[in-house]
């Protein structure tokens, strides 16, 4: 079976490399990982650290890290003698890593799925434990942990819909990879009955709840919320709609609910926060299309300009949107107007803010029950339905306010699940 895996994966490569090279030399994207994820200068990070028990911790990007945090932190709490190392696969999650992960002892990219570039890492990392963040897996990968009797564990383990039914279609394929991991700490029960129908072992399954709450609730403070306004020159009672991590043909949409917005509310200003920043100028020409020509970027103020009387930001930086989130008078969250399974709503919520969304948020399925139940979250089919909603409850400001906190607290209510992971993984140091 592996053979089969490793002839595709070299299938493929011959295919994916020249774009990823073209990628390289003109977008400059992989440009400072790539050396990385072929195994090279990552072996003096890891000789040099100090002896004591190794933990590899890896987070995929963004969204994983967030997650990760709280739990290397509880972990280290708890066995301050181990030595954590930190991974991810993206640029843009590595940089969020060194931010955000203050318990890790090394910080690596994690490599590719190519056997010998694998052999090479884990032989360096000599890490007793390896801590996978929710689900991203690679067979060469967790087969060479087991020939190098590393333990293998899932911790914050979640297996979306869609991700759900393509591994079913090669159970048969995946329950062999999953063999390889000695234990699963699930975000729920579902997320449960789903691995396990892929094919891990029951016994191997623990259902622990969702450490991201953890991390997001700790993030969340007046300083860090008075350091993002300042930088925005934000004023006194100014109103602001976010739209956070948008992706292709929704800020066509926001543009316009935000130009019936201010036809009601003159004052309300417009934060743009793309999912991808190499699609800044697309957004910018839109806004331009649509006459609204008062707009300033953040890499902008970053070097110096001054927002004075600018109603629109876009943020082109990496690792900000939680911050901005902080502004919010109402949010938009992205990826859910477009059949992209929506981005993390409990960024915004754990800010007490108001998330209004598209249908497609099967990623984030469950995240969306428990903000709808308590009237934080609301689904919008539309355009038209995303612009009235936003204006019916500006008209109710206190509503706002009240609908909010509940999101708010309902963030708090689900914390604690990362000192149940950190347990989990202490078993097997």
């Amino acid at each position: 079976m592996y053979i089969l895996y490793n002839i595709i994966l070299s299938v493929a490569a011959i295919f994916i490399a020249p774009y990823f090279l073209l990628k390289i030399i003109f977008a400059g994207k992989y440009r400072k990982s790539i050396i990385f994820k072929l195994g090279g200068r990552q072996a003096k990070i890891l000789t040099d650290l100090k002896n004591g028990p190794r933990i590899w911790i890896h987070a995929v990007s963004v969204g994983e890290v967030t997650a990760a945090a709280p739990i290397a932190a509880s972990l280290k709490m708890k066995r301050p003698e181990i030595k954590i190392i930190f991974s991810t696969s993206t640029e843009t999650g590595q940089e969020m890593a060194h931010r955000f992960i203050k318990s890790a002892d090394a910080f690596i990219y994690f490599p590719l799925d190519i056997p010998f570039v694998v052999r090479k890492i884990i032989k360096s990392a000599k890490a007793d434990v390896f801590v996978l963040v929710e689900t991203e897996l690679w067979p060469n990968f967790l087969r060479v942990c087991k020939e190098h009797q590393m333990k293998a564990l899932m911790v914050n383990g979640r297996i979306s819909p869609r991700s759900y039914k393509r591994y079913l279609k090669t159970a048969f394929f995946w329950k062999i990879i999953l063999d390889n991991l000695d234990e699963a700490g699930m975000i729920s029960m579902v997320d449960a009955e789903r691995i396990k129908d892929i094919g891990l072992n029951s016994a191997k399954i623990k259902v622990l709840g969702n450490a991201k709450y953890d991390g997001l609730a700790s993030m969340v403070s007046p300083v860090l919320q008075n350091e993002i306004a300042l930088r925005f020159n934000v004023r006194e009672n100014e109103k602001f709609f976010v739209a956070g991590s948008t992706h292709e043909g929704e800020e066509k949409i926001v543009i316009s609910v935000y130009q019936d917005i201010i036809k009601r509310c003159p004052d309300f200003n417009l934060i743009i926060v793309p999912r991808h920043i190499e699609r800044t100028g697309d957004v910018v020409n839109l806004l331009q299309q649509a006459n609204l020509n008062d707009i300033i970027k953040l890499s902008d103020m970053n070097n110096g300009c001054q927002r004075n009387e600018e109603r629109i930001i876009i943020v082109d930086v990496i690792g900000e949107l939680f911050k901005v989130y902080s502004l919010a008078t109402i949010v938009y969250c992205g990826g859910s107007l477009v059949p992209k399974g929506g981005q993390n709503i409990l960024e915004a919520a754990a800010w007490g803010k108001v998330i209004f969304y598209g249908p497609s948020m099967e990623d984030f399925s469950q995240e969306k029950t428990l903000l709808e139940n308590v009237g934080c979250g609301i689904t919008v089919k539309n355009k038209e339905e995303l612009s009235q909603g936003i204006i019916n409850l500006l008209n109710h400001p206190e509503e706002i306010i009240s609908r909010g906190e509940k999101g708010r607290e309902v963030v708090l209510s689900n914390i604690g699940a990362s000192a149940g992971y950190a347990d989990l993984i202490s078993k097997y140091i």
